[in-house]
């Protein structure tokens, strides 16, 4: 599992070399339009949306690992080709070519991490995954940072970035293939066990509710602290471009420092009591962004909004280490792929609305974004306590039993 997440760490730090300046290398170093750059860069996301799905019922019949390692070398051409690119429709086929291996590298590597596992560990692997991609994200954008800052924009400089991001993807796909053991796939079921397909899946209400309360969490939670609350700052708050840069900081540190300990608190917690919790400090957050529009110290506003980086970071934990290990655990095995596809695809379609609802808001209504979230976000909590008892319990033995045993396939 370590060797698994190093990998994932590496294959995040080459993410983070690009990711903060694409729009810049598309644009000033390749003189494509800020709106052309903009829609090169959505097509990854739209395609990865697209793929997801279908990328949980490949899994459904072929391993994780082989679709983890065939969307790696996927993203390796994308994202290898953007180097070169030098007309936007290049742009685009190389960024539609990245999306299909995100695609499939979202669902099959998370899936991959909790088959290697008891149930009892998937919160803890779940953490660990969020902690190694974090870590990977932020160094990398760090190390890019300096590296474009000495070499002024350069086009070899870009290109040297993207084709080590393009190594990187490589490197995690060996990885993979090496030394991480083939947990298979679930058999099928007979005609008395259960059905396969969409269908199946469609027709069970707890994973429906799950999948709609993580839904609100990524785009009220999540979504308008990272893209509403800067330009919401920016004019409504003495904090300028330096404390916006400050809070995003603060808000990725803690998600890497609080992951584990959050791991700890949730692991004795009822699920829909942990979901709860995680609802009503998400709302909190919301609510003390708008105490920052009360004074006019930069200081105190930038203090009071990196409290509010420190509320979502917390939150944000519970929100992974819960919702994931718990849609696995009540996943059929002959359709976890399909199971976590789904859940996978709520984080795509969360981070694309919380920003369309967030600036509709924003131009009519901005301080309506941050109290209605929280009240949004509190009706989420209460649907997540009437789930009550439909949840499996921590406390008693797990009828669930590893989906894969690692030693298996060693």
């Amino acid at each position: 599992m370590l060797v698994l997440q190093g990998g994932n760490a590496l294959n995040y730090f080459g993410t983070g070399l690009i990711l903060p300046f694409e729009i810049i290398y598309l644009h000033a170093v390749r003189g494509f339009s800020t709106a052309t750059a903009g829609l090169v860069l959505a097509t990854v996301m739209g395609t990865a949306a697209v793929v997801t799905l279908p990328s949980g019922a490949l899994l459904d019949r072929f391993s994780a690992k082989r679709i983890l390692i065939a969307g790696n070398v996927v993203n390796a051409l994308g994202y290898g080709g953007l180097a070169f690119v030098d007309r936007p429709w290049q742009g685009f086929v190389c960024s539609a070519v990245g999306g299909a291996g995100f695609g499939f590298v979202g669902t099959a590597g998370q899936v991959l991490t909790l088959t290697l596992v008891t149930a009892e560990q998937r919160a803890a692997s779940t953490a660990l995954r969020r902690v190694a991609g974090n870590f990977g994200l932020g160094l990398g954008a760090t190390v890019a940072g300096f590296i474009v800052a000495a070499t002024h924009h350069h086009l070899q400089a870009f290109q040297g970035l993207y084709l080590f991001d393009a190594v990187t993807f490589v490197v995690f796909a060996l990885v993979v293939l090496v030394w991480i053991p083939d947990p298979g796939v679930a058999d099928a079921p007979s005609a008395s066990e259960g059905a396969r397909g969409f269908r199946a899946v469609a027709r069970d209400r707890l994973l429906l509710a799950l999948i709609a309360g993580n839904l609100a969490l990524v785009m009220i939670g999540g979504a308008f602290f990272s893209f509403i609350l800067p330009p919401f700052a920016e004019a409504h708050t003495p904090v300028g471009p330096v404390g916006i840069g400050v809070v995003v900081f603060i808000n990725t540190f803690f998600i890497v420092v609080a992951q584990v300990p959050a791991t700890r608190v949730v692991a004795r917690m009822r699920p829909t009591h942990a979901l709860f919790a995680t609802s009503a400090i998400f709302a909190a957050g919301l609510l003390a962004v708008l105490l920052a529009t009360l004074t006019h110290s930069t200081l105190a506003a930038t203090t009071v909004l990196a409290g509010v980086a420190i509320l979502i970071a917390i939150a944000e934990c519970g929100q992974f280490i819960v919702l994931g290990p718990l849609v696995a655990e009540i996943a059929p095995p002959h359709l976890l792929g399909r199971y976590m596809s789904l859940y996978q695809l709520t984080f795509m379609v969360g981070v694309a609305l919380g920003p369309a609802v967030g600036g509709v808001l924003l131009g009519t209504s901005p301080d309506t974004i941050w109290w209605g979230g929280a009240l949004a976000l509190a009706l989420t909590g209460a649907g997540f306590l009437r789930l009550g008892n439909r949840t499996p319990d921590p406390l008693l033995p797990t009828k669930s039993p590893p989906l894969q045993a690692a030693s298996e396939a060693t």
